[in-house]
């Protein structure tokens, strides 16, 4: 809740606040009423009016009725006048005016309902926030989704095309078209693989399948695999991961995910030729996965949104021998780091980049 709304502080009820006007009315009726009764008993006496002196006792319960009455609405019109502004407050609130406040001005139940109304506006509005946020964010995903399927499919719709028209010259074309097909085709599917992957891991269903494994053979596996690649596109790569088992209880099928996702970013965005280093540390509190490689510097507003979804940075930076992806990977990296207590960052130095992937010690894995 933001601080501008103050809770006030709790003093009278209303009801001991109406009481007490209403036993003052009481008194002030009593007290004119009688100073009346003096005064017009007085006047009847000099002036020897006898049908006043016998007609006065009727009007006396009347007068100290009206009296009464009078008093009782000029001590409780503040109260009345307070009742006045909640009711156009929130007349206005409902109105559509989200931005209007009601004034508290009181300490007692009034206050406290204003103040209630205050934070009910502001909830209501933060919620609108929200739904539009989100209705932003999903024009967002259809927006990217419809422009990143429709690239390679266009392709593959061509391709198709002319091996159905036979438009080859011969027969090393006619195998080209259907490894650019195939290639296309392998595109698309790992577009849809990563929508779905990210889909799933910001669900509220979302469930780790936690095993205690050796996160050391993990990673050195995931290495022995994307050399080959990362050789084929220029870039060797540089291990400092140590030779000790590290144990620690993970969903490796989503940790692998998210190394994976590091490295071939790495890769995608790496000067050529080049180094990608690879490092895992451990503290007695968590366990560090360092990717670092050099690449053409980002602008702050790049570095802000690098982890957003859908978000590419200039295809310019992009290696032309590697596809071009959805723009999911580093979302889905840090959603898995997060699932798993842990934090994703990015420290950017001029062409240096260094993500590192931190997670907690599980500590019932080192007894």
């Amino acid at each position: 809740m933001n601080e501008h709304i103050q809770k006030p502080k709790r003093k009278k009820s209303i009801q001991v606040n109406i009481l007490i006007r209403m036993v003052l009315s009481l008194i002030i009726a009593t007290a004119i009423n009688n100073i009346l009764s003096l005064i017009f008993l007085k006047i009847s006496s000099v002036m020897r009016w006898e049908w006043f002196r016998n007609f006065f006792p009727y009007l006396l319960t009347p007068l100290f009725t009206v009296m009464f009455i009078i008093t009782f609405l000029v001590l409780t019109r503040r109260i009345v006048r307070d009742l006045i502004t909640l009711e156009q407050g929130l007349q206005i609130i409902s109105e559509g005016n989200l931005h209007y406040r009601v004034p508290v001005v009181r300490q007692d139940e009034l206050g406290r309902v204003a103040l209630n109304i205050n934070r009910m506006t502001e909830r209501l509005e933060q919620q609108i926030v929200r739904e539009r946020e989100v209705e932003k964010s999903k024009m967002e995903m259809i927006t990217g989704i419809s422009h990143d399927l429709r690239t390679p499919l266009t392709s593959i719709i061509g391709y198709i095309e002319l091996l159905r028209t036979d438009s080859y010259q011969d027969k090393d074309e006619y195998t080209r078209f259907v490894q650019n097909t195939y290639n296309k085709a392998i595109h698309l599917k790992k577009l849809l693989d990563d929508l779905f992957e990210y889909t799933r891991l910001t669900s509220v269903d979302t469930h780790l399948n936690l095993r205690r494994i050796n996160l050391f053979q993990l990673l050195d596996q995931l290495l022995f695999e994307f050399e080959p690649i990362a050789q084929e596109n220029g870039v060797y790569i540089v291990k400092e991961i140590g030779d000790s088992p590290i144990f620690t209880s993970v969903d490796s099928d989503k940790m692998a995910r998210a190394i994976d996702n590091l490295l071939m970013n790495a890769l995608k965005y790496s000067l050529k030729p080049g180094a990608i280093y690879i490092r895992m540390k451990t503290t007695p509190e968590q366990i560090t996965i360092e990717v670092e490689n050099n690449g053409a510097p980002l602008t702050q507003d790049q570095k802000e949104k690098l982890f957003d979804r859908f978000y590419k940075v200039d295809h310019s930076r992009s290696s032309e021998g590697i596809q071009a992806g959805a723009g999911l990977g580093l979302s889905i990296a840090r959603n898995i780091a997060e699932l798993h207590q842990g934090t994703l960052t990015l420290n950017h130095t001029n062409n240096t980049f260094i993500f590192q992937l931190n997670l907690p010690v599980d500590r019932s894995s080192n007894q």
